[in-house]
């Protein structure tokens, strides 16, 4: 059966996926960029942006898994862009340029309707107005078969984990401290809603855990 995988989310020691105060200059908010030190150096991100370089090692094998057997993915609005409220213009068509690392299907929650945009590579982004179930069908259709990707950010990975949505969660836990920010963790009990700690490794860059739901 498909699984809704979370895949190289990274959090701060203090459990914040992302900096406070996003904006075109700072995606992940002020600070967030230093959370992916462990992910950017991988030869799965640099393959990402067309490069042949990269890190190998335990990091990138963590970054590579989250990419096999992928059909659809889900991302929250503030993933695809720093606009809010009604979208202005057709001119945002996300933080990637013409060729998106993607290459499927991805379904952008968001409260204002807006066409599909299909990109370079593979890559058609289609925005759903109609809430997180309506998202998670429409990518799963869309996979045929395989699994779909939940890209994040904080506030949707939290929205689809109350639900009990989530199948698969791996997380980094980088070696710093944010302060504020978007907390993943806060109010939710997450063994209640039938998640545990299934695998656990440490490299130098990151704390690598995959946080599993009981069916």
């Amino acid at each position: 059966m498909p699984k809704l995988r979370v895949h190289a989310f990274t959090l701060s020691l203090d459990g914040y996926g992302a900096g406070p105060n996003q904006d075109l200059d700072n995606p992940l908010g002020v600070g967030g960029g230093a959370l992916h030190q462990w992910f950017v150096p991988t030869r799965t991100f640099q393959k990402m942006f067309g490069k042949e370089d990269g890190t190998t090692g335990l990091d990138d094998v963590l970054a590579a898994r989250g990419f096999e057997n992928i059909g659809a993915w889900i991302l929250g609005r503030n993933m695809f862009g720093p606009i809010r409220g009604p979208w202005p213009d057709d001119a945002w068509k996300g933080w990637w340029g013409d060729n998106p690392p993607y290459h499927t299907p991805v379904f952008v929650l968001t409260n204002h309707p807006r066409a599909s945009i299909e990109m370079e590579g593979g890559t058609t982004f289609h925005f759903v107005s109609d809430g997180i179930h309506a998202a998670y069908q429409r990518a799963l259709d869309a996979a045929n078969g395989r699994d779909v990707r939940l890209g994040g950010g904080v506030s949707t990975l939290r929205q689809y984990l109350r639900a009990g949505l989530v199948d698969e969660m791996h997380l980094a836990l980088a070696p710093i401290l944010l302060g504020s920010g978007e907390h993943l963790f806060a109010g939710l009990d997450a063994p209640a809603l039938g998640y545990a700690c299934t695998e656990h490794v440490s490299t130098p860059n990151a704390t690598h855990v995959v946080i599993s739901k009981r069916r």
